[in-house]
């Protein structure tokens, strides 16, 4: 990369005003002042929406901004971006928050993007930025300078960035970086334990107290890296890499211009491909009505061709009927994450196994073509938060409350836990099943933090032995230590929190389902995703609808409930429960494993701007499933509501049939 950047295109300021942005497009300059306030949240589905993102080159130029909404309107079209001549991007909080899709950034990259200037930005977003050479910074001086006409040197754009990202960006990006850096095997390193007891008392003692990621990253550095420290970039050693058909081949065509074709993956057998993001798009509205589906083929092909050619492992389509074997997060924790290990995959909801005490977290195409030959992936020695939730959580109240009462606290909404790890911990933590962990740090995603760990227990004993027959035996290390070092502690009390909700737009919307004024009058009901899709959410639908069974109810004409499986062993187990039938009669709609609504890719998605929906699905970004408003909660509610035909908890449910 060049060792100044200069500005010769324009700047483009991503105003809340829909006119503002009109008028750049019609070649009117702005500045800061004049553009008035800036969107925040501007996330990767505005960027670029699912519906996009049919190809992995440079022809996602047309289409950056597509989705974005400023007002009630989205005012970028296709082309606008690259015809307009704009260089550098502004915009407010959180930039690039959601999927980690590489396809936004080089979406922008392509359409002529060099810089962008954001108050804050997504870790996910602004790494895979540094990956393909787009500039970012935080200092609105530094665009001002630019703007002035002014030679910036590069070094401004470095403050504040590790020395390995540093590096990275100096190098242009990560592959040209990774061609000449030393890629020794990677080797899982023993904890410092020296061989007799007082020898590893005099360790203990001078040790400083680490939380339970830092000594994951510590057993797993690249063993050019003696220590790190909280801060540093690093390379660690990846046991498991993983990526989905929207970016297989993404990742393998990076992979083999930087290192041919084919190409030495390191242990093949240690990643994996899953079929599970696009298999319903022969359902999707917009796909079949907008001819996408040739797209889609496309991007199979990607997928399958790299897991056809390569010795690694693979999850494919289901043969009798639309669906999967499973999302991918999902699988992950049912039969291939343990406890101490790293896991690192294509989509920033990889953090959900986490909740069996590994570090696992989400990284661009980059990063995974990258770790598929050297085995080792990027991060930087993060800071942690605990949340400690103490007491016993209510009855019909669930994780996904209390992520979404997290979700709409000002600290995390401002962004202040970007980058952080969540460690969950407390009575309440304790006391839930894996399942229930896993909605914890699954959606950690939304709240901006780079992954989310709960400390393995003799729960997660159990549920290896029940779900996959591990006999897993805990090591000593695999905790905090009392002492670590944290950013901040988060306290809740878990006998207060209340069933939420999230009003469309962002997760980060939340409010008390009581704190409703009004009916909300609802035409979809959906459970399912990875985050609300295991075992333990179908108890809970199944609970619901059992009742309004029993009760001489069922959905009501004009609503419709989708409940799609995590996995086909989640299908399994409701047969074996015999949930299946009480679905049936309660007019519920089944969908088989995949990414479906949750990625406007199947069934469950609205058909127009005018339909509500109620979810059980982590984000309701603008177009996220469909052009309608999005509501998020629990899958207590989700199934109330659909009973109801309107949004109501099940507590309140059962109390007007008094």
């Amino acid at each position: 990369m060049s060792d100044t950047i200069r500005l010769d295109g324009r700047v483009l300021y991503l105003s809340q005003d829909p006119a503002v942005i009109e008028a750049q497009l019609a070649g009117e300059n702005f500045t800061r002042a004049t553009a008035g306030a800036l969107r925040d949240n501007v996330s990767t589905d505005e960027i670029t929406p699912v519906t996009v993102m049919l190809t992995y080159d440079e022809r996602l130029g047309q289409y950056p901004y597509v989705g974005f909404k400023a007002g009630e309107r989205m005012p970028i079209g296709r082309h606008a971006v690259k015809n307009g001549g704009f260089q550098v991007t502004v915009a407010g909080k959180r930039y690039g928050k959601g999927s980690s899709r590489e396809s936004s950034p080089l979406a922008e990259l392509s359409a002529g993007i060099r810089l962008i200037v954001a108050e804050s930005f997504e870790r996910i977003y602004q790494q895979n930025c540094d990956n393909i050479g787009i500039l970012t910074t935080t200092d609105f001086s530094v665009l001002d300078r630019l703007i002035a006409g002014e030679t910036v040197p590069i070094d401004e754009f470095l403050k504040g960035r590790d020395a390995l990202t540093q590096q990275i960006i100096r190098s242009g990006g990560l592959l040209a970086y990774s061609k000449f850096a030393n890629w020794p095997a990677p080797r899982v390193r023993e904890m410092a334990n020296p061989a007799n007891a007082a020898n590893a008392a005099n360790a203990a003692s001078t040790a400083e107290p680490k939380t339970l990621v830092e000594k994951i990253i510590e057993r797993h550095l690249h063993p050019g890296i003696e220590s790190a420290q909280r801060g540093d970039g690093v390379f660690i050693a990846a046991d498991w890499r993983f990526s989905h058909d929207y970016f297989t081949g993404m990742c393998a065509h990076l992979m083999h211009r930087a290192f041919g074709k084919p190409a030495p993956l390191h242990a093949p057998d240690h990643i994996i491909a899953f079929q599970d993001h696009l298999v319903l798009a022969s359902q999707s509205i917009p796909h079949v009505r907008d001819g996408l589906l040739p797209g889609v083929a496309n991007l199979m092909e990607g997928h399958t061709s790299f897991s056809r050619d390569y010795p690694v492992r693979s999850h494919g389509a289901l043969d009798n009927s639309p669906g999967s074997e499973g999302i991918c997060h999902a699988l992950m924790a049912e039969q291939y994450a343990l406890p101490g290990q790293v896991a690192c995959g294509t989509d920033s909801h990889t953090p959900h196994s986490g909740a069996l005490g590994c570090l696992a977290f989400g990284a661009g195409a980059t990063e995974i073509a990258n770790s598929w030959v050297t085995g080792y992936v990027r991060c930087k020695v993060p800071e942690t938060l605990r949340i400690e939730i103490d007491g016993t959580l209510r009855e019909g109240v669930t994780a996904k409350d209390l992520v979404l009462h997290l979700l709409q606290m000002d600290v995390i909404r401002s962004g202040g836990a970007i980058g952080l790890v969540f460690e969950y911990g407390g009575a309440a933590v304790r006391a839930m099943s894996v399942d229930e962990r896993a909605t914890l740090t699954n959606m950690v995603a939304e709240l901006g933090g780079f992954t989310g760990i709960v400390e393995p227990d003799e729960r997660t004993v159990a549920f290896l032995k029940e779900r996959r027959g591990v006999d897993f035996a805990l090591e000593n290390w695999m905790k905090s230590d009392a002492g670590a070092t944290y950013r901040d502690t988060i306290r809740i009390d878990a006998t207060a929190i209340e069933p939420m909700l999230a009003r469309p737009g962002d997760p980060g919307n939340g409010v008390t389902a009581p704190q409703l004024e009004q009916d909300v009058a609802i035409d979809i009901a959906y459970g399912g995703s990875c985050t609300a899709g295991k075992r333990e959410d179908f108890d809970f639908y199944h609970e619901v609808l059992r009742w309004g069974v029993e009760q001489g109810m069922h959905v009501p004409e004009g609503t419709r409930l989708f409940l799609q499986f995590g996995t086909m062993a989640v299908r399994a187990y409701c047969e074996n429960q015999g949930y299946l039938p009480v679905f049936e009669r309660a007019g519920v709609t089944l969908v088989m494993p995949g990414c479906g609504s949750c990625a406007n890719c199947g069934p469950g998605q609205s058909a127009d701007a005018n339909e509500v929906t109620i979810s059980a699905i982590n984000r309701n970004f603008p177009g996220r499933s469909g052009p309608g408003n999005v509501w998020l909660a629990s899958p207590y509610t989700v199934a109330a509501s659909a009973l109801a035909g309107k949004i109501t908890t099940f507590e309140q449910l059962k109390h007007a049939r008094r």
